[in-house]
């Protein structure tokens, strides 16, 4: 069954969730019968059911927040990545969150040094960026000698 097929039971929208073969066959998907999921709902208080006025209503579920990640800021120095952002430009990346093709990213180096580049691509041997002087001149870093890559998710001109 799609979740769209799912989503019209739940909503319903489609008509007989309820018929002796709809039940068998989504029991069956679970390895049960329709006789065992009741006798599972009648003896297991998580998965009890609720009464309404509507028929069987479930308990819901209660959903934890995604955690919020750190962003880090890094002010530029150079015009090295002029045009894309010039000295002075602040940037705000997420050390968690790996860069597109062409999206600013930070790049922390072994010795902790922190190089601002534009990614390009990546392999197991190295880095392939974009940046470091005149005409974004594509550079080449030994992942070896990285420690880190965070992508950039905003450019703050102070």
């Amino acid at each position: 069954m799609t979740s769209q097929g799912w989503g019209l039971y739940e909503a319903g929208k489609r008509p007989g969730l309820f018929r002796p073969d709809v039940q068998r066959r989504l029991a069956g998907a679970l390895d049960a019968t329709p006789e065992d999921l009741v006798l599972l709902i009648g003896s297991a208080p998580a998965l009890q059911s609720r009464p309404s006025a509507d028929g069987l209503q479930s308990r819901g579920r209660a959903f934890e927040a995604a955690p919020v990640a750190e962003r880090r800021r890094l002010q530029l120095s150079t015009d090295d990545l002029a045009p894309w952002a010039a000295a002075g430009t602040v940037l705000e990346y997420l050390p968690e969150r790996w860069p597109r093709r062409d999206q600013g990213c930070v790049i922390e180096m072994n010795d902790g040094s922190l190089r601002a580049r534009l990614y390009v691509r990546s392999d197991d041997a190295e880095l392939v960026v974009r940046g470091a002087g005149a005409l974004l001149t594509i550079e080449r870093i030994p992942r070896v000698e990285t420690r880190m890559v965070a992508a950039v998710v905003a450019r703050v001109d102070e």
